[in-house]
C-alpha cells in the first residue's frame, strides 16, 4: 500500500501554493485522456463504504463515483476547470480537497491516505491539502511529453498574442522557415507535419498542412503543446500537436473588454538587405507596421447549473509600409483587417449527459496599394495598382482562416463507462484580386544576370505566382470513443475520421515569367547553343494549375492504461490509419490501408509519493499525403520552359525581337493533360511514418522546485516524395525487352525514396499498363550515381528546472541539446523555401541527392529558454522571456555537370565540386529577451478588474540573420565551362524582428 502525503505541510505558504496548482506548467507528460478534457484519479486508505463526489466549482457539474476494493477511483473525460473532490461516508462528507485544477489531457492525483475524517473536520482539511505537497506537479499517470499553458500564464508572460508564439516556449520547438509564414517545427520535423485542434476538432490547413484556423487569443483556456510520446488517440503528425480548449461560461455572468496598441514609432528599424558585394538589394529602414487590437468577451449562465454561454471576439487593424527589392522596386502600403470570434454553448442536460457547441471564425483581408519606387532617390513614384487578398497569405500557405463549427457529446453512462462523440466542419474561401493602374498585362520579370550594369524590372506588382479564382477549403469529420474501467485497467477505443477538400490553383502574374540570364550552355540542354559573343539570353516559363482535390483520412485506435502496481503504470496503444487521396477528376491515385502505429509507455512512481517519476515510451506515427500533391502531381497542370535570344527590353521588362533557342521543354512532364491515376504513384505506396523513443525523469526538490531530464530519438523510416527521371524506366525496359518508344510516362511519380518501387507504365500510350518493378539498381544513373537510403534522424537531451509559483514568483529554464541530420527534411525543403509539401525537388533524380547528408534546416544544436514572472506587489507584476539558440546550417547549392532533369542550380555542388549539406558553416546565434509589466490598481476595486500592460519584445534589439539564399550559382556555365556564380548567394532573406512595444488595457467586470 502506498503511503502518500506523509511529508509535513507548511501552512504559511498554503495560499500561494494553492494558486500555483492552477498556474503551473504540466511539462514532462500527461497521457491523453481525451483531446479536450482531463482526469481526476486517486486512492483511499479506507475505501469501505466510501463514495467520491466531484463537483465543478464554476458550472456545478457533479459526478458521484464508487471506489473499488483496492481503494482506487477515477473520473475521466472531465471538462477542464476547477473542482472540489469530496469523500462521503453514509451520505455525509468526511473529507474534501478544494480548488483542484484539471488541465487539458492531465491526470490529477487526489488521494486520501490519512484516514477518514469527520464531517466537521472536512472544513479544516479543505485548503491545507490543496498544496504543492498534497497535489504535486508531477503527474505519475503520464508517459508523453508536453507543455500545458493556462490562460493566466498567457496573460502574465511576455509572449506575443498568437498560438505559435506560445508554442515556441516548449523545448525542442523552433520557428519554421520565414518563407512558410508563422509556423513552428517540432523535433526536427518539417513545419507541415504538425496537427492543430480546437475543442477536439482538427483545424489544420486542409491543403498543405501548414498552419491552422486560429481563434481570439483571449478565448484560449488552455493550450497543450505535444512534442513527443502522445498516445494512440492522436495521429496524422510526425512533428507535434497543438491542442487548444477554449473558455466556457459558468454560473456567474462576466464580461470584459481590452485594447492593445503597437505603435510603429517605438519600433526598431528593420535591417536593409545588401548583397555580399555591398550592393543595396532592399531598403527596409521604413518597413514598419502599427496595429490596434480590440477585444471583448461575455460569459455566464443561460440557465444556472445547466446551460452556459461564452463569446469572445478580436478585431485587429494593422497598417504597414514595405519597400520592395531592386528587382521589383515598389512602395506598398497595406491595411490588414483580422476579425476573429468564438461562441460556445455548454449544456449539462444532466450530470451524466453534457453537450457543447462551438462556432468560431477567423477572417483576414489585406488591401495593398502599390507604387513604383526610385532607388536613386529612395522615393515612391507612380501608382502601379492594388492587390486585395482574403484569407490568403501571398508569401506562404500558413494562414487558412475560415469558419469552424463543432458539436460534442459526453455521456457518463456508469461509473465505469464513458462515451464521447464529436462532429465538426469548416469552410474557407480564398481570393486574390489585382487591379492595375494602367497595364493589366504585366508578366513576372526576374533579372538573374550576375554582371549586368543595370537591372531589368517589370511593371508587375506581385512578381510571383497569383491565386486562381474560386479557391476554397472544406473539411468535415467525426470521432467516437468509448472508455471503460475494469479493475486496474482503463480501456479506450475509438474511431476518428476526417475528409479534406480543396479547390486551388496558381499561375504566374501576367501569365508567364521572363528570367534574364548570362548566356552560356545549359547543362542537360544540348539544344541550347547561343551564338558566340552573346552576353545574355532569356528564359520564358509558363506555370498554371487548378483542380478540386480531396483527402479522406480514417483511423481506429485502442489503448489500455494498466496500473500494474501502486507504483508502476503500463500504457499500451494501437492506432490503425487509412488514407485515400483523390485527384481533380475524383479518381483515387493513392490508397493506403492498415497503417499500424503501436504505442508503448511505462511510468515508475519511484518512492510511491509522486515526488520522483521515471518514464519511457516508444511509438510509431503516420502522416497522410497532403491534398496539394494532387494539384500538380495527379491533376492537369502546365509548366514549360523556352529559351530566346533578344536585342532589347520594353517598358514592361519584356524582351524585344526574340529568337528561339532550342525547343520547348515541359518541366516535370506537366503538359496540361490529366495523368492516368494508376500511373501517378508507386503501387502499394507505404505511408509516411516515423518511430520515436523517449526516456526521462521528473524529480521534486523540496516543495517548490521540480527538475528533470529527457532523451528523445526520432527516425523517419518512410517518406513520400516524387521523382522526375525517365532513365529508370528506360533501363528496366531495355533489360526486360519492353518497347516504350510510344509509352506515356508522367513527368514525375510519387514513390517511397530509397526503396524498391513498382510502377504501372502505359507502354503504348493507349492505356496498356505494365508493372515496372524498379530496384535500387534501376534508379542508378548511367554514371553510377544511386539514390541513398532515406535518412532523417533527430536526437535530443532536454534538461529543465522549474520553480512553482510561491514566494511571489514563478520561473522555468529549459536547455536542449539536439541534432537533426540526414538527407531529407521531410515534406518541405527549407533550403530553398519550396512550398510543395511531399513533392519537393529532393529525390527527383539520383544526382540531386548526392552530398545531401548532413545537418538539416531545422537543426539548432543548442537552445536555451527561460521565462517567468514576479508578483512584486498586489498591484505590480513583472515578467521575462529569454530565448537563445545556435544558428541554422548553411549550404551552397549549384549546378551538376550532367543535370539530367534540367534543374539548373539545384544540387549540393558548387564549381562542379561536392558541397555537402551543412559544410558552409552556420548562421549566427540568436538572442531574444522579452519583458513585460502589469499594473492592477487597487483604486479600481477590490477585485482589481482594471489592468494596464506594457510588453517590450526583443529588448536587446538584435537583428541577426535567420535565413539566407543558399543557391550559389545561376544555373548556366561560361565559355570556359565553369558555373557562373550568383551575386545573390548568401544574401539575407530574413532577420529577427526588431524591438517593438505593445501597450494594453483590460477591464473585467461582473454583470
Amino acid at each position: 500500500m502506498r503511503n502518500r502525503f506523509i511529508r509535513p505541510l507548511h501552512r504559511p505558504r498554503l495560499t500561494a501554493l494553492a494558486l500555483a496548482l492552477g498556474l503551473t506548467f504540466a511539462s514532462a507528460g500527461v497521457l491523453a485522456q481525451s483531446n479536450a478534457s482531463g482526469v481526476i484519479f486517486g486512492h483511499l486508505a479506507q475505501p469501505e463504504g466510501a463514495t467520491v463526489r466531484i463537483q465543478n466549482l464554476d458550472t456545478g457539474l457533479t459526478r458521484e463515483l464508487g471506489v473499488d476494493s483496492q481503494g482506487r477511483y477515477r473520473a475521466g473525460s472531465l471538462p477542464i476547470g476547477r473542482y472540489r473532490v469530496t469523500i462521503e461516508r453514509n451520505g455525509q462528507p468526511a473529507e474534501s480537497r478544494d480548488n483542484v485544477q484539471v488541465t487539458l489531457g492531465g491526470g490529477v492525483d487526489v488521494s486520501f491516505e490519512a484516514g477518514a475524517a469527520s464531517a466537521d473536520g472536512a472544513q479544516t482539511l479543505e485548503g491545507i491539502t490543496v498544496t504543492g505537497n498534497a497535489l504535486p506537479a508531477i503527474d505519475v499517470s503520464s508517459v508523453d511529453s508536453r507543455t500545458v499553458l493556462t490562460a493566466e500564464q498567457l496573460q502574465k508572460l511576455p509572449v506575443a498574442r498568437d498560438v505559435t508564439a506560445a508554442a515556441l516556449l516548449a523545448p525542442g520547438v523552433i520557428a519554421g522557415d520565414s518563407r512558410y509564414g508563422n509556423v513552428a517545427s517540432f523535433g526536427g520535423a518539417s513545419a507541415s507535419e504538425n496537427q492543430y485542434y480546437i475543442n477536439g476538432y482538427a483545424v489544420t490547413n486542409a491543403l498543405t498542412g501548414l498552419g491552422f484556423t486560429s481563434l481570439p487569443f483571449d478565448a484560449i483556456d488552455q493550450q497543450q503543446i505535444f512534442f513527443g510520446g502522445y498516445g494512440a488517440e492522436y495521429g496524422r503528425s510526425t512533428g507535434g500537436v497543438i491542442n487548444i480548449v477554449t473558455k466556457r461560461g459558468g454560473n456567474d455572468w462576466k464580461a470584459g473588454v481590452g485594447m492593445y496598441v503597437t505603435p510603429q514609432y517605438l519600433a526598431g528599424s528593420p535591417r536593409s538587405v545588401y548583397r555580399t558585394n555591398g550592393q543595396l538589394y532592399q531598403y527596409r529602414g521604413s518597413n514598419k507596421t502599427s496595429s490596434m487590437q480590440y477585444t471583448g468577451y461575455v460569459s455566464g449562465p443561460l440557465v444556472k447549473d445547466k446551460l452556459f454561454f461564452y463569446g469572445a471576439g478580436d478585431f485587429t487593424r494593422t497598417t504597414g509600409h514595405t519597400v520592395g527589392t531592386i528587382l521589383a522596386p515598389q512602395d506598398a502600403g497595406s491595411v490588414s483587417k483580422a476579425t476573429k470570434w468564438l461562441a460556445k454553448v455548454d449544456w449539462n442536460i444532466t450530470d451524466n449527459n453534457i453537450v457543447e457547441f462551438t462556432g468560431l471564425s477567423d477572417k483576414t483581408s489585406i488591401d495593398r496599394t502599390i507604387y513604383g519606387y526610385d532607388y536613386d532617390t529612395l522615393q515612391a513614384t507612380g501608382l502601379l495598382g492594388t492587390d486585395k487578398l482574403k484569407n490568403f497569405d501571398a508569401g506562404a500557405g500558413s494562414a487558412p482562416g475560415g469558419d469552424v463549427y463543432i458539436g460534442k457529446y459526453t455521456g457518463y453512462l456508469t461509473d465505469s463507462l464513458t462515451i464521447n462523440a464529436l462532429y465538426g466542419r469548416s469552410k474557407t474561401d480564398h481570393s486574390q484580386s489585382l487591379g492595375y493602374a494602367s497595364n493589366p498585362n504585366c508578366p513576372w520579370i526576374t533579372d538573374a544576370r550576375s554582371d549586368a550594369p543595370d537591372v531589368i524590372v517589370g511593371c508587375g506588382m506581385v512578381n510571383s505566382t497569383v491565386l486562381g479564382p474560386g479557391a476554397n477549403d472544406k473539411t468535415h469529420g467525426w470521432r467516437f470513443d468509448v472508455e471503460y474501467q475494469i479493475s486496474s485497467h482503463d480501456l479506450r477505443a475509438g474511431v476518428d475520421n476526417q475528409t479534406l477538400e480543396s479547390y486551388s490553383g496558381r499561375q504566374y502574374e501576367g501569365g508567364y515569367r521572363w528570367v534574364y540570364r548570362n548566356a552560356g550552355t545549359v547543362p542537360g540542354r544540348p539544344d541550347i547553343q547561343p551564338p558566340a559573343g552573346t552576353d545574355y539570353f532569356v528564359e520564358k516559363r509558363l506555370f498554371q494549375t487548378g483542380a478540386a482535390v480531396r483527402t479522406e483520412q480514417e483511423a481506429q485506435f485502442i489503448e489500455d492504461r494498466w496500473q500494474m502496481t501502486d507504483q508502476w503504470m503500463l500504457y499500451l496503444g494501437l492506432r490503425n490509419e487509412q488514407f485515400k487521396n483523390l485527384n481533380g477528376d475524383g479518381q483515387t491515385y493513392v490508397a493506403q490501408r492498415h497503417q499500424l502505429a503501436p504505442r508503448l509507455g511505462l511510468t515508475w512512481d519511484v518512492f510511491g509519493d509522486s515526488s520522483f517519476k521515471v518514464y519511457a515510451n516508444a511509438g510509431r506515427y503516420h502522416l497522410a499525403i497532403p491534398s496539394n500533391v494532387a494539384i500538380r502531381g495527379a491533376s492537369a497542370s502546365t509548366y514549360y520552359s523556352e529559351y530566346y535570344l533578344y536585342d532589347g527590353v520594353n517598358a514592361n521588362g519584356e524582351p524585344l525581337n526574340t529568337q528561339p533557342l532550342g525547343s520547348r521543354i515541359y518541366l516535370n512532364g506537366e503538359d496540361g493533360t490529366t495523368p492516368n491515376p494508376q500511373t501517378v504513384a508507386a503501387k502499394n505506396l507505404k505511408a509516411y511514418y516515423q518511430d520515436e523513443y523517449i526516456l526521462g525523469f521528473d524529480k521534486m526538490l523540496g516543495t517548490d522546485w521540480t527538475w528533470g531530464a529527457k532523451l528523445t530519438y526520432r527516425k523517419l523510416l518512410s517518406s513520400i516524395d516524387d521523382f522526375c527521371d525517365s532513365r529508370p524506366f528506360e533501363k528496366y525496359a531495355e533489360r526486360n525487352g519492353i518497347d516504350i518508344s510510344n509509352a506515356s510516362i508522367p513527368g514525375c511519380y510519387l514513390f517511397n525514396p530509397g526503396e524498391n518501387n513498382t510502377f504501372m507504365v502505359d507502354v503504348d500510350g493507349q492505356g496498356t499498363l505494365v508493372p515496372f518493378n524498379l530496384t535500387h539498381d534501376d534508379f542508378t544513373s548511367p554514371a553510377g550515381v544511386s539514390f541513398p537510403e532515406l535518412k532523417r534522424q533527430y536526437y535530443a537531451l532536454d534538461l529543465y528546472l522549474e520553480h512553482q509559483f510561491s514566494d511571489k514568483w514563478y520561473g522555468r529554464v529549459d536547455y536542449t541539446f539536439s541534432r537533426s541530420y540526414g538527407n531529407s527534411e521531410g515534406q518541405l525543403k527549407s533550403d530553398i523555401g519550396q512550398l510543395d509539401p511531399s513533392v519537393t525537388q529532393d529525390w527527383d533524380a539520383p544526382e540531386i541527392m548526392q552530398f545531401t547528408n548532413g545537418p538539416l534546416p531545422n537543426d539548432r544544436t543548442h537552445q536555451l529558454k527561460a521565462y517567468g514572472y514576479f508578483q512584486a506587489t498586489p498591484e505590480w507584476l513583472f515578467g521575462a522571456n529569454l530565448s537563445v539558440a545556435s544558428g541554422r546550417p548553411k549550404n551552397c547549392i549549384g549546378v551538376d555537370p550532367v543535370d539530367a532533369i534540367q534543374y539548373g542550380a539545384s544540387y549540393f555542388e558548387c564549381g562542379f565540386q561536392p558541397s555537402p549539406r551543412g559544410s558552409k558553416g552556420r548562421l549566427p546565434w540568436t538572442y531574444q529577451l522579452n519583458l513585460n509589466t502589469e499594473y492592477r490598481p487597487l483604486w479600481a476595486g477590490a477585485s482589481q478588474p482594471l489592468a494596464f500592460t506594457v510588453n517590450v519584445y526583443n529588448v536587446i534589439g538584435t537583428k541577426k540573420e535567420i535565413g539566407i539564399i543558399e543557391v550559389g550559382e545561376t544555373g548556366a556555365v561560361d565559355d570556359a565551362g565553369n558555373p557562373i556564380q550568383s551575386r545573390d548567394y548568401q544574401r539575407p532573406i530574413a532577420f529577427q524582428k526588431p524591438r517593438y512595444v505593445q501597450f494594453g488595457v483590460r477591464y473585467d467586470f461582473g454583470l
